[in-house]
């Protein structure tokens, strides 16, 4: 068994009978997803959110039942993973392309748990360009602006054409200065008209799933 799946299918613990929970995308996350299609055949009644097209296929092959906004008020449990974490539990996610359902998802749920290989935790973020999505009108001009404000966007590709999010929308990958607190740089992106979200969850996470350095799995909390 892989770091991945040993926190993956750890996290299937915190999800009890009668919850709403939130499934993430990505690698780590696809353990949790398989596991608890176990559990629902085992008879575990959930109902999933999911965070991507990709995400929600999976979901139906397991047998999870999905539910939409419009039918619920809250979420109990939102499931993800990260690319980053720093010791305050701030994260770097959108790798996958998937960010912005991810961040809707992930503040709605009461509780956050992200699910974490060794190698995503880092003392400072920034290693892993920040993902940041945008709407393609006006594209051009957003990347000024973000490059206005210190940033370094490039606009993610597949293969020669731009990458096209679930939302229909286009991402910037973005070096993030040593010297900018993760903070400032949210907020000021937040500012930029055409920037639909950015990767960074500040304050959000509740809970870490990942191993030390002797693979022991660990729990991480503020």
């Amino acid at each position: 068994m892989n770091d991945k799946q040993i926190v993956g299918e750890k996290a299937v613990e915190y999800v009890k009978d009668g919850m709403i929970v939130g499934l993430g995308t990505g690698s780590t996350v696809f353990y949790t997803i398989k596991k608890l299609g176990q559990f629902v055949k085992d008879g575990l009644n959930i109902k999933g959110i999911a965070t991507s097209v990709q995400t929600e296929k999976l979901a139906k092959e397991v047998g999870i039942q999905l539910t939409s906004f419009s039918e619920i008020e809250q979420i109990d449990i939102a499931i993800d993973g990260a690319d980053e974490i720093n010791p305050d539990l701030d994260l770097i996610k959108g790798g996958g392309g998937a960010l912005l359902r991810e961040k809707i998802i992930a503040k709605a749920a009461k509780t956050f748990l992200v699910v974490a290989d060794p190698n995503k935790m880092v003392e400072r973020l920034g290693k892993f360009r920040l993902p940041v999505e945008v709407i393609p009108f006006g594209m051009e001009m957003t990347m000024k602006q973000i490059n206005a404000i210190g940033l370094c966007p490039e606009i993610r590709l597949n293969g020669t054409i731009p990458f096209i999010t679930d939302n229909g929308n286009y991402i910037f990958d973005c070096g993030i200065p040593n010297n900018v607190q993760s903070e400032i740089i949210e907020r000021k992106l937040n500012l930029i008209p055409g920037v639909v979200e950015n990767g960074l969850f500040v304050g959000m996470t509740d809970l870490v799933i990942t191993l030390d350095k002797e693979n022991n799995v660990i729990l991480l909390s503020k």
